[in-house]
């Protein structure tokens, strides 16, 4: 079993303004196979979070630490975070000119892994999960991103997770800008790969309509760059019922 634990974590970033404090003390443990989602008005520090874990410059660390199975996540560059088994599905991904679906995934895989993939098995691998994600045999030839639909863009995110196997999966508003089709298809996606590679899964959300395919364990909600609650499933379903304001109202007194 493998252990994503984040104690005590404190983030700024620089704005025109000086510098501004995002996290303010998130402390969060995910195991494998465990399922966390977490949930939060806009501005709270969900995708900072997420930027974080993989490494984005602009987010500044000034306390706090990341470790995956004792190893020292913060130490790490980006690249070395995706070999040891972190993987971000971006909110929103960006295009790649120039460079095809075929050259990006194999070139990724083999650097994650540290040797490329047998050809004839890596693309039989390719097609399967490309069909189940209802993603057209035609965009394996596109380049990566340049033209897709905001929805394509989102199955191509989980076809690469899928593919490379990561041990631990931040999927930041993965369901944003889905019709209920891709929503369905996506979340069938997230859950082959949690069931057959035993991955935690921290999945970010505003809402909770991706929760009715993809079934969390823990929800953790965000106020104000801190947890202000957790619980089980039943939390989401409070803040379906009720929304933020319990928790937003103390803020605002």
């Amino acid at each position: 079993m493998s252990t994503l634990e984040i104690k005590d974590l404190h983030v700024s970033i620089e704005t025109e303004q000086g510098v501004k404090e995002i996290l303010k003390g998130v402390t969060l443990t995910i195991n494998s196979g465990e399922i966390h989602a977490i949930m939060g008005p806009n501005g709270s520090g969900k995708s900072t979070l997420a930027s974080t874990i993989a490494g984005h410059p602009r987010y500044n660390v000034t306390s706090g630490t990341i470790t995956m199975d004792g190893e020292n996540v913060l130490d790490m560059a980006v690249d070395e975070r995706a070999r040891a088994g972190l993987f971000l599905a971006m909110q929103y991904p960006v295009e790649v000119p120039g460079v095809t679906m075929t050259n990006f995934l194999r070139t990724a895989k083999t650097a994650i892994d540290g040797e490329a993939p047998k050809l004839r098995t890596w693309a039989k691998d390719v097609r399967s999960a490309m069909e189940k994600l209802k993603i057209d045999a035609d965009f394996a030839n596109r380049n990566v991103n340049e033209g897709f639909s905001g929805g394509e863009k989102k199955r191509v995110e989980i076809l690469q997770l899928e593919l490379f196997k990561p041990k631990f999966a931040v999927l930041d508003e993965t369901d944003s800008g889905l019709d209920i089709d891709a929503l369905r298809v996506v979340s069938d996606g997230v859950n082959r790969a949690q069931e057959s590679n035993d991955m935690g899964t921290l999945l970010i959300t505003h809402y909770t309509r991706i929760l009715n395919y993809i079934k969390p364990d823990y929800v953790h909600v965000f106020v104000d760059g801190r947890v202000a609650e957790q619980g089980g499933p039943e939390l989401a379903d409070e803040l379906e019922a009720n929304g933020y304001d319990r928790f937003l109202a103390p803020a605002q007194a």
